[in-house]
């Protein structure tokens, strides 16, 4: 008995971490900056969120916003000047001239692509019971049985950020792709993308730590 509690125990805590490895967090990906680039740091952004959804962009570029203001930059987002569509390249090179912004973040959403892991085979134990007819009574034994192997097909939310520095004529100076396996909620990844981004802008040198 105490061998199959220390089995059932084990079992648990296998599973717990395959969960945990299943519900994994957000990163960003394929990440570029602009060695060229230079202080002073952006202080003054223009904050884009390209969505059809105009609740989602609203709530993508509040986001952006609250976080860069802990880092001491004036951010805007575009939704309190074009409220009801994103604004073109035109209307952006408009704004940001007459605006003096140094900086534009750009962000928007790729189509979900699915991501194959292969979750692989275990032996374990499984109990069975039977009637014991010589014992009158119950009996219970244990086996071990192998469970194979299978696919299992992630989704993957995927989103491009870019960040442009409008000193020069304008370039791009960052640019990174994030990353979150089957995310249950987007309300839940945000805060962990944005934060993520905020700490990459810091590392190099494009903002200012948080204050």
């Amino acid at each position: 008995m105490k061998e199959y509690r220390s089995f059932v125990i084990g079992g648990v805590l296998c599973c717990f971490f395959a969960l945990m490895a299943g519900c994994a967090s957000s990163e960003l990906v394929d990440i570029w900056s602009d060695s060229s680039f230079q202080p002073p740091y952006l202080n003054k952004i223009f904050v884009i969120s390209v969505s059809k959804n105009s609740v989602q962009r609203r709530i993508w570029e509040d986001a952006y916003s609250v976080e860069l203001a802990k880092h001491n930059v004036a951010a805007m987002p575009s939704y309190r000047l074009f409220p009801d569509t994103v604004p073109d390249t035109n209307q952006i090179m408009q704004i940001v001239g007459s605006n003096s912004f140094d900086g534009v973040i750009v962000t928007h959403r790729l189509p979900s692509e699915a991501n194959p892991q292969y979750v692989h085979g275990y032996m374990g134990q499984e109990q069975y019971t039977r009637y014991a007819g010589r014992m009158s009574g119950f009996v219970s034994y244990y086996r071990n049985v192998w469970h194979a192997g299978y696919v299992d097909s992630q989704k993957v939310d995927i989103r491009i950020i870019d960040v442009w520095a409008t000193r020069n004529e304008g370039q791009m100076i960052w640019s990174a792709t994030s990353e979150t396996p089957e995310p249950n909620s987007i309300q839940e990844v945000r805060p962990e993308i944005v934060k993520l981004v905020m700490s990459e802008l810091t590392k190099q040198r494009i903002i200012a730590s948080e204050r």
